[in-house]
């Protein structure tokens, strides 16, 4: 079984729930997919690091120069850790970046985790667990280039298909999903 397929697998059996939820987007919708029951499970987070590494190594050989891999907390951060590990063991380190859901209260007072070990230009992408209207992606594009960086893209584990992709390549950016939500239900 190919690793995309054995994600899939995780994602059906552990992250996919039906009911009644109200999304972080204040949509209502008859399902959710708390991706986070994959991403916090070994297999899986290992299976994300490794595919999304893949796809940004791709995008790299069409001439998208990714330096540098950021996230939103609490969501993004096993996805980060877990890409900047396997992109440490495959000898092209991307170097990693939390982005917090508001600025630090205390100390420094900032919103990105691991600015030190970043410099301004560099290429950087999002990663994302599941995008439904592109919002979270587009606050988190704005704060890291605001800190600099050039971001260049947004990789997500789920689109939800609900206008996120249209939302994020309006900005220019580009969107790259492991799964259409249409792969899934």
């Amino acid at each position: 079984m190919s690793e995309r397929n054995r994600l899939k697998e995780l994602i059906l059996t552990y992250a996919l729930k039906r009911g009644d939820f109200i999304l972080a987007s204040g949509k209502r919708s008859n399902y959710y997919i708390d991706m986070r029951e994959v991403t916090l499970h070994p297999e899986g987070i290992y299976l994300v690091g490794r595919i999304m590494f893949q796809l940004i190594e791709e995008k790299g050989r069409e001439g998208l120069a990714i330096e540098a891999i950021g996230g939103v907390t609490l969501g993004g951060d096993p996805i980060v850790s877990s890409t900047a590990v396997i992109s440490y063991i495959e000898k092209k380190p991307l170097v990693p970046f939390i982005i917090r859901k508001e600025p630090k209260s205390h100390g420094t007072g900032q919103w990105i985790e691991g600015l030190g070990n970043l410099r301004k230009g560099m290429g950087a992408v999002i990663l994302e667990d599941v995008v439904t209207t592109g919002g979270s992606s587009l606050k988190a594009v704005k704060i890291s280039r605001e800190h600099g960086l050039d971001v260049k893209g947004v990789f997500a584990i789920v689109d939800r298909e609900e206008g996120g992709r249209g939302e994020i390549e309006k900005e220019g950016i580009f969107f790259q999903p492991i799964f259409s939500i249409k792969e899934l239900l």
